[in-house]
């Protein structure tokens, strides 16, 4: 009696189920990083007008203080006093709460997938990189200080002989002098000064990515400009508590 061969049992393919897909975070980091680039663009122009603006301050008491009046009375019939200068502010304001905004943001995705490990090996060249977070913190708190002595005039930050602007007359260069020649607050300003100066150079520097620049030329020039850029800011901003201090401004 002959026997009948039974077909072999084929293993059917297992289902594969699909790996869980990880949706992109929102905002994206090249959005965070483009309006950090975008901001930080308005800002350095911004410190260097206001750097310009101050440097009148060796032109002697009436031509500052006639600059710092001009300044409040920008555009006006158009606007009512103080009206430009506002629009400014609420424009800068807006700038700084998304820079820092942004920034906040992209430190703690960078240490969420840094994890426990750290970089080892830094050299000075990325000391401005390395402290960036830091630097934007000391600029964050000197922005509230320096509104308060130079602007609102709020005590004790500001000195006991603040006088505020009016309509008519402006006291800037008698309130910078009088907040200068206190030294603790002329060395506060010189060491912010120098934190401005690597806040701005690596910044700067940092354009050229944010921006999608890649050529190697345009890039070395651009590093040598935003050198020069941030000295220029940094050590044009010092010489005014120094010259304070030393007595040439008076």
């Amino acid at each position: 009696m002959g026997s009948t061969a039974q077909p072999l049992a084929v293993p059917q393919p297992r289902a594969i189920a699909p790996l869980p897909t990880r949706r992109a975070p929102r905002p994206s980091n090249v959005t965070l990083k483009f309006t950090m680039a975008l901001t930080g663009t308005v800002f350095a122009l911004f410190v260097l007008v206001h750097m310009i603006g101050n440097l009148k301050v060796y032109t002697g008491a009436a031509n500052f203080d006639d600059y710092a009046h001009w300044l409040r009375t920008l555009a006006e019939p158009l606007l009512p006093y103080e009206g430009a200068l506002w629009i400014f502010r609420i424009v800068l304001l807006a700038g700084l709460v998304a820079h820092v905004g942004a920034s906040a943001i992209l430190v703690v995705r960078a240490r969420r997938a840094r994890g426990r490990f750290r970089r080892t090996g830094m050299n000075w060249r990325r000391l401005p990189a390395t402290l960036m977070p830091w630097t934007g913190v000391v600029l964050l708190v000197f922005i509230v200080l320096h509104i308060l002595d130079l602007t609102t005039g709020t005590r004790p930050i500001a000195p006991q002989s603040f006088e505020p602007a009016t309509e008519t007359t402006s006291h800037a260069f008698a309130n910078l002098v009088a907040s200068f020649e206190r030294w603790p607050m002329a060395l506060f300003y010189i060491v912010v000064m120098v934190m401005l100066g690597l806040h701005l150079v690596h910044g700067l520097w940092s354009l050229v990515t944010d921006f999608g620049v890649s050529g190697r030329r345009l890039r070395q020039v651009w590093a040598a400009v935003a050198l020069i850029f941030a000295a220029v800011v940094m050590l044009g901003n010092i010489t005014i508590p120094v010259a304070v201090l030393a007595g040439w401004v008076s």
